[in-house]
């Protein structure tokens, strides 16, 4: 690979002074691969940093700022690596390949000191699956280093999708002999009705997630025998209660619809030489009015005790696709300001009373009622 860089006089007198690089493949099938259907890689790339790219058999020129110049060319080489050891360059693999650039590049947080790549789960099927984000390498690292984990964040951040990546990887490393899978049967605002079918066809409308997830890092032939042979487990939240689940990896999914009843059930099912992952979105709880989420609580308790890990997405972390990102954000910006709103009024009919929390009420309630 060859790297030209190339200062254009007659546009440094514009208003951002303009830098042209000149990238050389050596290889022109990779280099094709790189450059994605109808260049639509490339296109992806201009769009994301503002940049001008002109491919030209192996060769291709990038034309904007410096520092927009020199981080294109850098992802291209990532993805070129990428593409030689046989791993496939999608428009997710440029944004992720973007994203690790831009940690790269800053002043190295303590928690990206020396990285040189974002993580990555290797399974049988799809070989190397690379983080995209911040979010999911950090989400990744807790996953390697914990044995409870708990996630929490809006749909699309790869949440579910990763954790189910990691169980195979561990069933196919040994690690683990078998894989739970647990949802809460709670309907999103619909009544489904009484299901018919045996226990598995009764869960498998609310486990078709995770059955997605499982057919991209399995053989569909291996996900139905390890279904018959019970190596991959369906068990119904509400039907936990009792057991203990040894060098097994468990995984419960959509937790934010368990109760704290049911939350405290399934943490304490772990057993010896297993693993737990807990996922689930704060914002899309279908619990009854009044119903505390078992996710929300677990959150608050644990997220801090020592050998529970934390992984925490934001909605610029979405990465199913830009339209989704944009529509979480839209969600997450009028719920801001219903709640800054509600905070607002609640200032201003009780200017001089300030609120207290829960646990000053029950202090309060428990010196009043005190016997004397």
């Amino acid at each position: 690979m060859r790297v030209d860089a190339l200062p254009r006089e007659g546009l440094a007198r514009d208003a951002l002074a303009a830098t042209e690089v000149t990238l050389s493949f050596e290889d022109n099938r990779l280099a094709s691969l790189v450059f994605g259907h109808y260049d639509q890689n490339l296109a992806h790339l201009e769009r994301r940093l503002g940049l001008v790219i002109s491919p030209n058999g192996n060769h291709v020129t990038i034309k904007g700022t410096p520092e927009g110049a020199e981080q294109a060319g850098r992802v291209l080489k990532t993805l070129y690596s990428r593409a030689k050891a046989g791993a496939a360059v999608t428009l997710g693999e440029v944004d992720g390949a973007i994203e690790e650039s831009n940690v790269q590049r800053s002043l190295f947080p303590s928690d990206h000191a020396g990285k040189a790549s974002f993580d990555a789960i290797v399974t049988r099927k799809r070989g190397p699956v690379r983080a995209r984000n911040a979010a999911q390498d950090a989400y990744l690292r807790q996953l390697k280093r914990n044995e409870l984990v708990l996630a929490e964040g809006p749909a699309g951040t790869g949440k579910t999708w990763l954790a189910v990546g990691h169980a195979v990887s561990l069933i196919e490393q040994g690690v683990v002999e078998r894989m739970v899978l647990s949802r809460p049967a709670v309907e999103a605002g619909e009544r489904l009705g009484f299901l018919p079918g045996d226990m598995r066809e009764k869960v498998d409308p609310y486990l078709r997630p995770i059955y997605d997830a499982l057919n991209d890092f399995m053989e569909a032939r291996h996900v139905e025998r390890a279904l018959q042979t019970g190596m991959i487990e369906i068990a119904p939240l509400a039907f936990m209660r009792g057991r203990t689940l040894t060098n097994a990896v468990v995984l419960l999914d959509e937790a934010q619809n368990a109760t704290s009843v049911q939350m405290k059930m399934f943490l304490t099912r772990l057993g010896e030489g297993s693993r737990m992952i807990i996922t689930g979105d704060p914002s899309q709880i279908d619990l009854p009015p009044g119903q505390r989420s078992g996710l929300i609580e677990a959150v608050k308790l644990l997220s801090t005790v020592d050998g529970v890990g934390y992984a925490k997405f934001e909605e610029g972390d979405v990465v199913r696709h830009d339209l989704v990102r944009r529509i979480v954000m839209a969600y997450e910006s009028a719920a801001r300001r219903e709640r800054e709103e509600r905070e607002e009024r609640i200032r201003a009919a009780v200017p001089d009373t300030p609120i207290e929390d829960e646990a000053e009420g029950l202090r309060r309630t428990l010196s009043r009622e005190r016997p004397r």
